[in-house]
């Protein structure tokens, strides 16, 4: 239990977040381009949430003892694993759905009109793909399946270590 107290403040630990959102990202780079798999707009926001714990990494990482930056990155960190989730289960749910009424693919991305990612950064953001379509698979899991399992590790993760995350604030 010592060793999960001393997560929030240690730098390797936020690096680590920071690395394996970064790695994340690379694959989804190499899944696109090297491999000509087509992202659809939920890949794109789920690209976007990896992108968050990216952040959180680096936020954290910048200075772990900084309470302020230690709330910021650990608030990050939860809110993008958890909507992550949340958006790999609802193309789960695109994909396996009989019915081509139940859901709708968007064909440009929502973003905010003051940050249009996708007209910025058109090679990482636009999505040019089907939401529906099931390109690859591996272990009888698709793309959204495994970002889902993804997700819910940084989700149990950051539950595990929210409570450590909590004490380090309070103590002196």
């Amino acid at each position: 239990m010592n060793w999960l107290s001393t997560l929030p403040t240690s730098k390797k630990a936020w690096g680590l977040l920071a690395l394996t959102a970064f790695l994340l990202e690379v694959t989804a780079l190499y899944f696109q381009y090297a491999m000509g798999l087509e992202p659809c707009i939920m890949c794109i926001y789920q690209r976007t949430a990896v992108l968050g714990i990216l952040a959180a990494g680096l936020i954290g990482f910048i200075s772990p003892n900084n309470k302020a930056l230690r709330i910021t990155g650990a608030a990050t960190w939860g809110v993008s694993s958890i909507w992550g989730y949340m958006l790999a289960k609802e193309h789960i749910n695109m994909q396996n759905t009989t019915d081509p009424f139940a859901f709708t693919c968007d064909i440009v991305p929502n973003f905010p009109d003051f940050m249009p990612l996708h007209e910025w950064i058109p090679a990482f953001f636009a999505a040019t793909g089907d939401c529906g379509n099931i390109d690859w698979q591996f272990v009888g899991l698709s793309m959204p399946g495994w970002m889902e399992v993804v997700f819910g590790l940084y989700a149990i993760s950051f539950l595990l270590v929210v409570p450590f995350i909590l004490w380090s604030l309070v103590k002196k």
